[in-house]
């Protein structure tokens, strides 16, 4: 079955996301994504409070900036969502907006080196081996966590060109694609995915999530609005890409990326979205019975 989930975006404050949260829980959604936007808000401190808020809705986070985390740090939060909130966090990594990674002093020469570094000793902290590693960022000396997982966590990575999709099908367990993903880019995305499984010989006992963002407004000057964002975006000449109707017209956007291969499908409303309460409940009540 498809997975579905809607998106709390940082142009909201986050005295806002008790309240999604809470709806969330009560009508049933299956997913709440949270991102760790540069200069909003904190991926882990508001998946720690929703998580926290909540008692079966799960929450990921897509993504954090791996420039921004020593792995260690990301490994000791992450382990600790897992134990305070069994099964319920999803957390992706990811290159970051290089933009606000170079405002921030932290853009790397070589972000692919950096990630596939970040990707590696993570999932070994979270497996709760003791590591040294003198990579190229990544430096860890006889390090491990004290309270790992009890037991295996997926780590997500974020994804977009070439190399980095086949470097998440070769180190992590999921890959994150961005709204910016029709159909036709999620078909080739799972192709470059499937080249670096096959490169790491991950077979089908290791299966690899795919997560789509996909671009949604309903309601009062859907189309508008969309149109708007994806023009804002330098996106309005990318075809089959957003989607703006009533449930049925969603659910059909959704059935196009699921059958191009993703697994999960996280609407994600557009920024000046004026009801984000209410996108929570059409996702949940009126969209997810249409979704198989």
């Amino acid at each position: 079955m498809t997975a579905l989930g809607a998106v709390f975006r940082p142009q909201l404050p986050p005295e806002r996301l008790r309240a999604v949260v809470r709806l969330a829980e009560e009508v049933g959604l299956e997913e709440l994504w949270l991102w760790e936007d540069c200069f909003r808000e904190g991926g882990i401190s508001t998946a720690a409070a929703a998580l926290a808020w909540s008692e079966r809705v799960r929450i990921g986070v897509g993504l954090l900036p791996v420039p921004l985390r020593n792995v260690a740090i990301t490994a000791m939060e992450a382990a600790a969502l897992h134990r305070m909130f069994p099964g319920r966090a999803i957390l992706g990594v990811g290159h970051g907006v290089q933009d606000w990674m170079g405002q921030v002093g932290a853009r790397a020469e070589s972000p692919l080196t950096l990630l596939r570094e970040h990707l590696g000793a993570l999932r070994a902290l979270l497996r709760g081996e003791r590591l040294s590693v003198d990579g190229r960022y990544v430096r860890l000396d006889d390090v491990a966590l004290d309270w790992p997982p009890a037991g295996p966590v997926q780590i997500l990575a974020g994804a977009g060109g070439p190399r980095t999709l086949r470097l998440t099908g070769e180190a992590a367990d999921g890959t994150i694609l961005t709204a910016a993903t029709p159909p036709d880019g999620v078909r080739r995305a799972r192709r470059l995915i499937e080249e670096g499984r096959a490169a790491a010989g991950r077979g089908a006992d290791e299966p690899h999530q795919v997560v789509v963002y996909l671009l949604t407004a309903t309601g009062a000057d859907a189309a508008a609005r969309l149109r708007a964002e994806l023009a804002a975006e330098g996106l309005d000449s990318v075809p089959e890409l957003g989607v703006a109707g009533d449930a049925g017209a969603v659910a059909e956007a959704v059935r196009r990326l699921t059958e191009a291969g993703a697994d999960t499908v996280i609407l994600q409303p557009t920024g000046d979205e004026p009801d984000p309460e209410g996108f929570v409940r059409f996702t949940a009540e009126e969209v997810r019975p249409l979704v198989p």
